[in-house]
């Protein structure tokens, strides 16, 4: 009898997990260290101690997915970012250092080409003396460049974030052939970004008087859509491996 042996197919990594991957190993070379925390947060983590008020509208604009447990002692969400790891990382940690964490988070919206209800972050904190935008510029610079490569342009935009001060819009351009003609050329939101506000610092234990610090947040899913020319963020939430076998 003639045995026939069939070779398994191979697997493929998703295209959401080779960008972690890719983003995690130039902010490693850059020398930051990688935290992890829990997507469901305390609302003291996801809100309080990022310097927002419990009556502050900010909290309605993220869309909150609240939990309504009478066992449970505190108020508890779907984190919204992954800020909530930074708390954390800051309670025992001492300064100087740089931390990056990566993750789900939630949001309850209406979902479209651009936007999910549930989406990946990246975010970053460096703290130590006398840091400055300066040092957050040409960090955000340097990462575009390793990620992009020399097709992309950045530029800084005032916005407000209530844990930073002050803080700002990151916008990126890219003009390569190589991602989809509708955003070839335009200016797309990248992240947002700013310094670390001084309440934040002080109420992980850490001296704002002595230390300074910058923050920013990175769209996974965003950067995916602009590196592979993905026309439909839903798409990479489908599990059709036609998408997926192409990586």
């Amino acid at each position: 009898m003639t045995h026939i042996q069939i070779k398994p197919e191979l697997g493929h990594r998703h295209p959401l997990s080779g960008i972690v991957r890719e983003m995690r190993e130039i902010f490693r070379e850059m020398g930051f260290v990688f935290a992890e925390g829990p997507e469901v947060e305390t609302e003291v983590n996801n809100f309080d101690r990022l310097n927002v008020p419990k009556d502050h509208p900010s909290r309605d604009m993220q869309d909150t997915f609240w939990f309504k447990d009478e066992d449970v002692p505190e108020p508890t969400v779907l984190r919204t970012h992954t800020s909530a790891v930074q708390i954390r990382f800051m309670e025992n940690n001492k300064p100087p250092f740089r931390m990056i964490c990566s993750g789900k988070v939630f949001r309850n919206e209406a979902t479209d080409a651009t936007h999910e209800a549930q989406f990946y972050q990246l975010e970053g904190l460096v703290v130590g003396e006398d840091v400055n935008l300066a040092h957050l510029k040409g960090l955000l610079e340097k990462f575009f460049l390793s990620f992009f490569g020399d097709s992309v342009e950045m530029r800084l935009r005032p916005s407000y974030f209530p844990f930073v001060e002050p803080g700002l819009e990151v916008d990126m351009r890219i003009n390569s052939d190589k991602i989809s003609k509708s955003l070839r050329g335009r200016w797309i939101e990248a992240l947002g970004a700013g310094m670390v506000h001084p309440n934040v610092l002080r109420d992980s234990g850490i001296d704002p008087e002595k230390y300074s610090g910058f923050a920013f947040g990175i769209g996974i899913d965003r950067m995916a859509v602009m590196k592979y020319g993905i026309d439909d963020i839903r798409h990479l939430y489908s599990g059709d491996l036609r998408l997926v076998n192409q990586f």
